[in-house]
């Protein structure tokens, strides 16, 4: 793409004043930087991804309420992990941590393991062991 040609449509990006680099060619065909506050396909992709997030972490939430699952969840959801990610954080096999999904297993765990997930998620056991939001 041409530098002079670099989408500028408005974006996420822009309501924070931010802007991406990216790499275009200039009058000569040579390749160099320019910046760019966004461009619509991009944008919308983003949204849409960022729905689809917001929904996970809402469903997340009422199967928790429900006591369908536990509060590891909602958590591993809320900071947009898997989890494959979720295990190599908390240094267990994936179907561990499965197990701890269910709200029995999970009362059950001992404060060192909960301890491992409070890490990972960046909040006291307290917080994970007494499910809260907002």
């Amino acid at each position: 793409m041409e530098k002079d040609k670099v989408p500028q449509d408005k974006s996420n990006l822009t309501k924070n004043n931010v802007k991406e680099l990216l790499y275009a060619t200039d009058e000569n065909g040579n390749y160099t930087t320019t910046l760019s506050t966004g461009w619509e396909p991009k944008t919308i992709a983003l949204s849409n991804s960022i729905d689809e997030i917001n929904e996970r972490i809402a469903e997340a939430k009422a199967q928790v309420e429900n006591g369908e699952v536990s509060p590891i969840c909602y958590y591993m959801e809320v900071n947009k992990m898997d989890l494959t990610i979720l295990s190599s954080y908390v240094g267990m096999w994936k179907w561990r941590v499965k197990r701890h999904f269910k709200p029995a297993v999970f009362a059950k765990l001992s404060d060192s393991i909960l301890n491992k997930y409070a890490a990972a998620f960046e909040i006291s056991i307290t917080e994970l062991k007494n499910f809260k939001t907002d």
